[in-house]
């Protein structure tokens, strides 16, 4: 029996032998088969998760059940909330918590840019200053430091401006000088700059010392290298942290209304304490903040957009497709599917 025999009786009958022509030296040449064409041309499928789909219908049953239940529920009293909705009382408290939060922001960014740039600096002593600032300030609650300096004139009954150790120019009562407002305003600004200094000198930190080096080598400036090469690189890692700062300090807001200063929730307080309608009125406040921080998300998430430009695919998503990829419930669109396939 000779060796062309052997082949003859391996080989199956339905084997085509006509060879796959070889990608590169040395390979061997694959034989095609009748249902290779089939095989390729089908359509990749996604492995199918019972877990997520048993997961998304009980938080559908649940989301459903507390809708059932806010409209159901007569005690919600949601005619009272939509008569309160847009009283003045309550408008200008809301238009205070815009710019308290406005207000505190950028000062404490300000300050927080500072703080960070004496902590990068090469200076031990700024270095030291700062990260004391930082690690005191971060450790003390933000309702004590309302409350710190809203009594500062049980320290320090009068504050006065003149030369050190000698005569003094102008003297003024803190009793006088730090109301509510002022207060809350102080208090605020320093707790968020000793945060966003973080957020700053983490975003810097981040961008390879590699590009000031090449800036420099081609005799660029320090503040030129700064504004035109770090900044722009060190933006994408800043405004998420940045945004999410902000709406926190929307929120946070809130505790200036143990001083008793008129904002959205102290407004509110002031107006249930004469009806005695609690639920109704911080409902008010709830869908209130719920609308603000829907805005603020939103403004965030175009900024991210802006400053994401030539970082990949991501960039160029559509706000509705980041919020659909981002609901499990609906999951990939069928064209990502046949993208996939």
């Amino acid at each position: 029996m000779t060796s062309t025999d052997l082949s003859d009786r391996a080989a199956p009958a339905h084997v085509d032998p006509t060879p796959i022509p070889s990608n590169g030296p040395g390979s061997s040449a694959l034989t095609r088969r009748p249902h290779d064409d089939e095989l390729l041309a089908a359509r990749l499928v996604p492995l199918r998760c019972k877990g997520q789909w048993i997961a998304a219908a009980a938080v559908v049953v649940l989301f459903t059940m507390l809708v059932n239940t806010l409209v159901t529920n007569k005690r919600f009293q949601w005619d009272v909330v939509g008569h309160y909705f847009l009283r003045e009382q309550i408008l200008k408290g809301l238009w205070l918590t815009l710019w308290l939060t406005a207000a505190t922001m950028i000062c404490g960014y300000v300050l927080g840019i500072a703080l960070a740039a004496m902590r990068l600096s090469r200076n031990a002593i700024l270095r030291t200053l700062s990260f004391g600032y930082v690690w005191l300030v971060r450790s003390v609650p933000p309702l004590v430091q309302l409350l710190f300096w809203y009594e500062l004139a049980s320290l320090y009954p009068r504050v006065s401006v003149g030369i050190p150790f000698g005569s003094e120019f102008v003297t003024v009562r803190t009793a006088h000088l730090f109301t509510g407002i002022l207060a809350a305003f102080v208090g605020l600004t320093l707790d968020v700059a000793a945060f966003s200094a973080e957020i700053v000198r983490g975003g810097i930190l981040a961008v390879d010392h590699g590009q000031s080096e090449a800036a420099q080598a081609l005799g660029l400036g320090r503040g030129r290298i700064f504004r035109r090469i770090v900044l722009p690189q060190a933006m994408p890692a800043i405004i998420p942290a940045s945004g999410n700062l902000l709406i926190g300090m929307l929120k946070a807001t809130a505790i200036v209304s143990v001083i008793a200063v008129q904002d959205l929730l102290y407004s509110v307080q002031l107006v249930y304490q004469q009806n005695y309608l609690i639920m109704p009125l911080l409902m008010v406040a709830t869908i209130w903040y719920i609308i603000l921080t829907t805005v603020l998300s939103i403004g965030q998430y175009f900024v991210e957009r802006h400053y994401a430009r030539g970082r990949g695919n991501s960039a160029r998503r559509g706000f509705w497709d980041v919020t659909r990829g981002n609901i499990p419930l609906f999951g990939r669109s069928r064209r990502e599917l046949a993208g996939l396939s």
